[in-house]
């Protein structure tokens, strides 16, 4: 090929891939096959391999990593990469607000929020469109020039859509599947393994010889402009539109806030939603929306007066370990729980800490005593983390398991393959009073009025032993109780009579038969729409079910072969309980409706349902109802205070509907 000739190949192969790179990686919308993208990053190579003098920054082929460095070299950042103030809670939010509005005449003050990434902070700056530097923030005056590795990340532009020069600001991360395979890969090699993502994406970006980083997936958002040659744009949300469209990847659950309440939701979802995201974030950065106001609010010393980061509580916490509790549960497993001194933990005091089993308090070395790390799991249960054994003064005790039942006094024992210890007295008061607290629980009978000290009280005055005995309950017999007045009964009692017309899905769950939760349970109902017919099936017949494997259709055939739970089953249906499955079939389904084989996500608040009515409703229509929008939604159902999820939707190009169309469908 003339040499002419490769020139205009390799710039209609590079814009093709650049343009590739785009979609895949910042749209998220690939519009070629792995293969075709390969091919011509195949050819592109080959030629720039015969014409080296071809190859130019943007170029595709550089994103591999070069040769490894010696050292990073310096960078001046000419306009500072400062830190930002804190926000602990709802207080210092309204603190915030009221000092922006104190230091301007500006009546009308919106707010942008952006999601705090917990990543590493970088600099981009872009000559004629085309990338020239990458660096890291350093101590936001002086940072180390980290380019060819930065070239490493697919969602950065190599070139950008106009030629002009830009400096922008970004936090670069590792999204939490790549963590996780980094680290699976590092303990494969019996190496060290990252702590966090963060972490993760900070070495990486450090390592001298950028092929490493290309291995590792980081990604990255890009949230402000240091220094740019573009017009006068006026607020920041125009800003990162303007991003946008010159190809950098902005956080799509960015959001502007007409006052500090509507911020205080965003940060209220997003405390509750965080676990959702496929990267991890710690916090929420609010910054004032109008360019003009942050002119005239300026800066301290060490951050700007127009933003501030809001910080999630603390997820680690440390305390001392007091005692170990044991329970039984209602499968006879003895359970420890560690007894804390009260710490503040995820914006909840924290008192007690799961410790699973006797084989994690050993191979933790757990001692009563200790000091000890604890953080909420998927920030919900605390569980004790490591000890921090530095802190001990000896006078520290190992914990022993007992060989007895804490509750009966039986002999504990340890079934094949299993590492807690076990209770199998079948008439173990903690056995029974477990049992009952799980029947009547939400997913389960959905008894309300019966929570866990009303069954407590019902066991302690032996009025209830089985699940039976709740539905031969009397008025009077409840009176006597303490905080059990005349309505609280009546109430109760009209629970209980409810719960008897409940579908066959709810009391297969509330039995509690070993392996079988709420989604085997809704199967099982399904499949054979009567409890006679699931008590007289095999094992044969219940492998044959899909999700019912081997393990959950033994732990059933058992089951149903004792005495008393036939015993059981006869006596419930003489009490007038349900043993018929109620629910949909799927020839109940419609699947000639707008729903049918339809995901749909509800956001926002509904007027006219509930928002389990719409599920119900849908469902019976063929349609899927999932929490979160993806490119596989089919329609959004937007309800008043639709949030980020509307405006993903918007950029997915999902189909949007008002309430009214939802009912008009469901009419249909």
């Amino acid at each position: 090929m003339e040499k002419e000739t490769a020139k205009q190949r390799v710039e209609a192969l590079k814009k093709e891939l650049n343009q590739y790179n785009y979609e895949y990686h910042v749209l998220d919308k690939p519009s070629v096959s792995d293969y075709e993208y390969d091919v011509k990053m195949k050819e592109l190579k080959d030629l720039e391999e015969e014409y080296p003098d071809l190859v130019t920054p943007d170029s595709p082929s550089q994103r591999v990593g070069g040769e490894p460095l010696d050292a990073f070299q310096k960078v001046q950042h000419n306009i500072p990469m400062l830190s930002l103030g804190n926000a602990f809670n709802e207080q210092d939010l309204r603190d915030f607000d009221r000092r922006v509005r104190e230091g301007t005449d500006e009546k009308e003050i919106s707010y942008v929020c952006e999601l705090k990434i917990d990543g590493l902070a970088i600099s981009l700056r872009y000559i004629d469109g085309i990338f020239e530097r990458g660096a890291t923030r350093g101590d936001g005056r002086t940072g180390e020039d980290i380019t060819r590795n930065l070239k490493t990340v697919r969602s950065i532009p190599l070139r950008i859509s106009e030629e002009q020069t830009i400096e922008v600001r970004g936090e670069a991360f590792m999204p939490v599947k790549s963590f996780r395979a980094l680290n699976e890969a590092k303990e494969a090699e019996s190496k060290d393994v990252f702590a966090n993502p963060r972490n993760a994406a900070a070495g990486s970006l450090r390592q001298l010889d950028p092929k490493i980083a290309a291995q590792r997936n980081l990604d990255i958002f890009v949230y402000s402009v240091g220094e740019w040659e573009a017009g006068a744009i006026a607020s920041h949300s125009e800003r990162l539109a303007y991003l946008k469209q010159l190809g950098f990847k902005v956080n799509p659950e960015t959001k502007t806030c007409e006052n500090i309440d509507e911020v205080i939701e965003y940060i209220q979802y997003w405390t509750e939603h965080r676990p959702e995201l496929s990267y991890e974030i710690d916090g929420i950065v609010i910054k004032v929306d109008q360019i003009a106001v942050q002119e005239e609010l300026g800066f301290t010393a060490k951050s700007p007066r127009w933003a501030i980061a809001y910080k999630f509580p603390a997820e680690e916490a440390i305390t001392t370990l007091r005692e170990i509790e044991l329970s039984v549960g209602r499968t006879g497993a003895v359970t420890p729980t560690a007894i804390l001194d009260p710490v503040q933990l995820a914006g909840t005091t924290v008192q007690r800490a799961s410790l699973h089993n006797e084989d994690l308090i050993r191979e933790k070395d757990i001692r009563i005593g200790d000091t000890v790390v604890i953080k909420k799991a998927g920030d919900i249960i605390p569980e004790v983390v490591r000890v921090d054994v530095k802190r001990r003064s000896g006078h520290e005790e190992p914990f022993h398991m007992p060989t007895h039942c804490p509750e009966c006094g039986s002999e504990l024992v340890r079934l094949e393959e299993e590492v807690a210890l076990r209770c199998i007295n079948p008439n173990c008061p903690a056995h029974l009073r477990e049992g009952l607290i799980h029947f009547v629980s939400r997913n389960a009978m959905n008894i309300d009025g019966l929570g866990e000290k009303v069954i407590k009280q019902l066991f302690e005055h032996d009025l209830v032993q089985t699940i039976a005995d709740l539905y031969k309950l009397e008025r009077e017999e409840l009176l006597k109780l303490e905080r059990m007045g005349e309505r609280s009964v009546s109430n109760l009692l009209d629970a209980i009579e409810t719960s008897r017309e409940n579908s066959l899905e709810r009391l297969l769950f509330g039995l509690g038969i070993r392996y079988v939760g709420s989604k085997a349970a809704q199967t099982l109902a399904e499949q054979f729409k009567h409890m006679d017919h699931l008590m007289h099936a095999d094992l044969e017949d219940l492998i044959a079910i899909q999700d019912i494997g081997e393990k959950v259709a033994d732990s059933i055939v058992r089951y149903f072969e004792k005495p008393q739970v036939k015993s059981l089953i006869q006596e419930l249906k003489g009490l007038g309980l349900n043993m018929e499955y109620k629910g949909l079939t799927a020839e109940d389904i419609d699947t000639e409706s707008p729903f049918s084989g339809k995901t749909v996500v509800l956001t926002g608040k509904l007027e006219q349902y509930s928002r389990s009515d719409a599920k119900k409703q849908i469902a019976a229509l063929g349609g899927k109802v999932t929490t979160s929008v993806s490119k596989n939604t089919d329609i959004l159902v937007a309800g008043e205070d639709a949030g980020s999820k509307y405006d993903k939707a918007q950029e997915l190009g999902v189909t949007i509907w008002d309430e009214q169309q939802m009912i008009d469908a469901l009419s249909e």
